[in-house]
């Protein structure tokens, strides 16, 4: 337990030197949830590297066609995140803290590039992270699969 606290606490640092750094204060925002998931319940098929990676991608790909066609708006933003959730059931990328990215994207009216940086950004260098974490201070065989 101390050591998956641990690595949440240690990657929520890291995510937040990287908003920092890149004077993006919404880099973690995305993330957050998605830390205390993957560290301190790393076996569930949420947490594995299929639903933290995709889960993003195509929660924040659906809010941005959302944004696109429907425009700003708290409609919008609901329809974001209903279509997200259906869109990750339907790929095999259920990540529940995915949620929040079309919220994210509809509600502060979002580019494009918040699909790479931070979103997949993130979302890879999260799962690296994990990886590492749980071989190297857990001794756990994390993910249990890959895709």
């Amino acid at each position: 337990m101390l050591a998956g606290a641990a690595g949440g606490g240690l990657a929520i640092a890291l995510m937040e030197v990287f908003a920092t750094f890149a004077a993006f204060p919404l880099f973690a925002v995305p993330f957050a949830t998605s830390i205390v998931l993957v560290m301190g319940s790393p076996e569930a098929q949420a947490a594995q590297p299929r639903a933290l990676v995709g889960g993003h991608l195509v929660s924040t790909l659906v809010g941005l066609v959302v944004l696109t066609v429907i425009g700003p708006g708290p409609w919008a933003a609901a329809v974001a995140v209903g279509l997200a959730i259906l869109a990750m059931q339907l790929t095999g990328t259920f990540h529940p803290p995915a949620g929040i990215d079309p919220l994210l994207v509809v509600g502060n009216n979002l580019s494009w590039t918040f699909l790479i940086a931070p979103v997949g950004a993130g979302a890879v260098m999260l799962a690296l992270f994990a990886f590492v974490w749980h071989l190297a201070v857990r001794r756990y065989d994390w993910p249990h699969r890959w895709w």
